[in-house]
């Protein structure tokens, strides 16, 4: 019980701060058209997160996909970094998707005793 209102608090936080990138996507519209398409993206995610956080068992694979997009973005990010084709400080960026994608790990909800049967049937 514990676990799963934990889980429906990082839902909610990582949802509204996903949200939170609409602003800086109107910013950089035309400065920048790849990152604005990629905040729309995280902006879009953040909906579905908070959608989510309402029954996060029945919304298991978008919570896997969130921890591993989220891995497989600050990977991409730090190699970025460390050959200098982005500014150092990206790295505060890194450890925020990691600690997402952990949090996100370590709170999903388990399989139901329903999905096991299926999935061994299958």
């Amino acid at each position: 019980m514990r676990r799963e209102r934990s889980l429906k608090v990082v839902l909610v936080v990582v949802g509204l701060i996903f949200c939170g990138l609409v602003y800086p996507l109107t910013m950089f519209v035309r400065q920048e058209p790849a990152l604005a398409m990629m905040l729309s993206v995280y902006v879009t995610l953040g909906i579905f997160l908070l959608l989510a956080s309402r029954n996060p068992s029945a919304n298991r694979s978008l919570i896997a996909f969130t921890a591993w997009s989220s891995f497989a973005h600050a990977a991409l990010m730090a190699v970025q970094a460390f050959l200098n084709l982005i500014q150092r400080g990206e790295l505060v960026g890194v450890a925020a998707l990691v600690i997402i994608g952990v949090a996100l790990i370590a709170l999903a909800p388990g399989r139901q005793s329903g999905e096991l049967r299926s999935a061994a049937s299958a």
